[in-house]
């Protein structure tokens, strides 16, 4: 399968300033706020299309538009975009997320995909009515995805776990193709669950030695169960003309985040489950808030991070930079790249004009 890109419909609001996934929004976030109607996510679809990028992420959380039913509106709206649309599992049941896959699989015409999203937030989890601990969620996950594709195969088929049952008397969901299955985490336990049942393994932009290991430890992994995995990168782009003009843009960013939004955002944070939430955290962790103290590899910023959960660092530079980085996390082993940017609407695009192009271009030549 060829590299592809997505970039991310802001399904809760779009602006200049920087947003919060899972965090209270900013004051400054207000300014210039743009809220996520069905026509401006309609705007956002259309432009990433005509960008060049192949698929669109349709995210899930506190404060966000239901990824199922803005899916089901892009996809008439689109003709060749794929959607890559997250889920919850244990908030979900399979059944329902394959009755709802297999609606949407073909609404789109075969363009679905699937991100099961096993929640980093004890405590937006229980605001949900999910009390599992992180370990329980992702054996909850596991066995839901093995039910998905039990149901999607037809009748006859049996699931004997823990969480979900299924019997060779259900009918089934028959579904095909079915939905690629996107995962992410960056415990020992999720990244089990990753290798013997995920077809991409999603994880957040770190420095590409760290990425290099952990495509090392997954592929590994994944061998052991006898299958193939694809690996994703989730990462913000602030890119520009000149690599001085980009980290200027980068430094509005920061001079938007006031002490106040700062302390609260690192607070919650800390309160944070994921092992992946962590890691990105660690990144501006010890680093004064200045603008190039946060560069935590070249063209690697984790400003992002100061004050949004998910994914917190972005690659920042000269479109030449920007994509000479993504070829180096493509040589080591990145196959689909999820990009976003602020606001999303008028950056997609230009990363679609300008960074995708120099990205293909280098793939080709290598």
């Amino acid at each position: 399968m060829p590299i592809d890109f997505s970039w991310f419909a802001p399904t809760n609001g779009d602006g200049p300033h920087l947003a919060n996934s899972g965090l209270p929004r900013p004051p400054t976030y207000l300014h210039d706020f743009r809220p996520a109607t069905p026509d401006y996510l309609r705007r956002v679809a259309g432009s990433a299309e005509e960008a060049g990028f192949d698929s669109l992420l349709l995210p899930t959380a506190a404060g966000f538009e239901d990824p199922w039913l803005v899916g089901a509106q892009l996809a008439c709206a689109t003709q060749r975009l794929a959607f890559i649309v997250t889920f919850r599992p244990g908030l979900e049941q399979p059944e329902q997320i394959a009755q709802k896959a297999a609606a949407l699989q073909r609404i789109s015409g075969g363009r679905l995909r699937l991100f099961a999203a096993t929640g980093s937030s004890a405590y937006e989890q229980r605001a949900l009515g999910d009390f599992l601990d992180h370990d329980a969620r992702y054996q909850r996950t596991s066995e839901c995805l093995r039910v998905l594709r039990r149901l999607w195969q037809g009748a006859g088929h049996s699931v004997a776990g823990r969480h979900y049952t299924l019997t060779p008397a259900h009918p089934g969901v028959p579904l095909s193709p079915a939905p690629a299955l996107y995962l992410g985490g960056s415990s020992a336990l999720a990244e089990q669950v990753a290798a013997s049942q995920a077809d991409t393994y999603l994880l957040w932009g770190e420095p590409p030695y760290a990425v290099r290991e952990r495509v090392a430890r997954l592929r590994a992994l994944a061998a052991m169960h006898a299958r193939p995995i694809r690996f994703g990168l989730r990462v913000h782009v602030i890119a520009a003309a000149t690599e001085r003009a980009a980290w200027a843009r980068a430094d509005e960013l920061l001079s938007g985040i006031s002490d106040r939004t700062y302390v609260d955002a690192q607070r919650q944070l800390d309160e944070y489950e994921s092992v992946g939430q962590r890691r990105q955290t660690a990144l501006s962790r010890g680093a004064f808030r200045t603008l190039r103290e946060l560069e935590v590899s070249p063209n690697l910023w984790a400003g992002i991070g100061l004050i949004r959960g998910g994914a917190g660092t972005a690659l920042v530079g000269s479109y030449d930079q920007v994509a000479a980085r993504l070829d180096e996390y493509r040589a080591i082993g990145i196959e689909s790249f999820l990009l976003s940017s602020y606001p999303n609407l008028e950056e997609a695009p230009r990363v679609g004009e300008h960074v995708l192009p120099r990205v293909r271009a280098l793939l080709a030549r290598a």
